[in-house]
């Protein structure tokens, strides 16, 4: 198995994303200067329970542009995690599963994050943070979230050296 060398460079990217979201409700507007270019962000859905992420999950497979983009798209199952310091995706037995922490804490109740995770699902690739994961990962979250969504990934890997 190839070794996963830039997954702390996918998280570091995908933190500082995760920031510029918070910050951007925070402040009541979508509107952020991004490096120069004035972007409008999209709302990004929370999740209340992990119910609520297994009905967003089966909606996004179903998505027609999803599964025309991936339509070997296997069914995935959302369970909860006890820890609470990582979502996780795994492949075992034929069975595809997303683990999210939903009792103590709730930062992976976010799109961000499940979106990470279906991605995963999309793209089972070694090293599991390559460069066909990346490529999924903004493919998806443009598809699901909106070209600006994508757009902000694509130049924040760039920043952190992501392939």
């Amino acid at each position: 198995m190839p070794r996963d060398a830039q997954r702390s460079r996918v998280y570091a990217a995908e933190q500082f994303v995760r920031t510029l979201f918070d910050r951007a409700a925070e402040r009541g507007t979508r509107a952020v200067d991004f490096f120069g270019a004035q972007l409008t962000l999209p709302p990004e859905a929370r999740f209340a329970s992990t119910d609520s992420v297994r009905d967003y999950v089966d909606d996004v497979l179903a998505l027609p542009s999803v599964r025309s983009r991936w339509p070997a798209a296997e069914p995935l199952t959302v369970r909860a995690r006890r820890g609470v310091t990582a979502a996780h995706y795994e492949y075992d037995g034929g069975v595809a599963t997303m683990a999210v922490p939903d009792r103590q804490s709730t930062w992976a109740l976010r799109e961000l994050v499940v979106l990470h995770e279906v991605a995963h699902h999309l793209c089972r690739c070694e090293p599991p943070h390559g460069p066909d994961f990346v490529a999924a990962f903004c493919e998806l979250t443009e598809t699901v979230m909106g070209p600006e969504v994508g757009h902000v990934l694509r130049v924040t890997y760039a920043k952190e050296g992501v392939r």
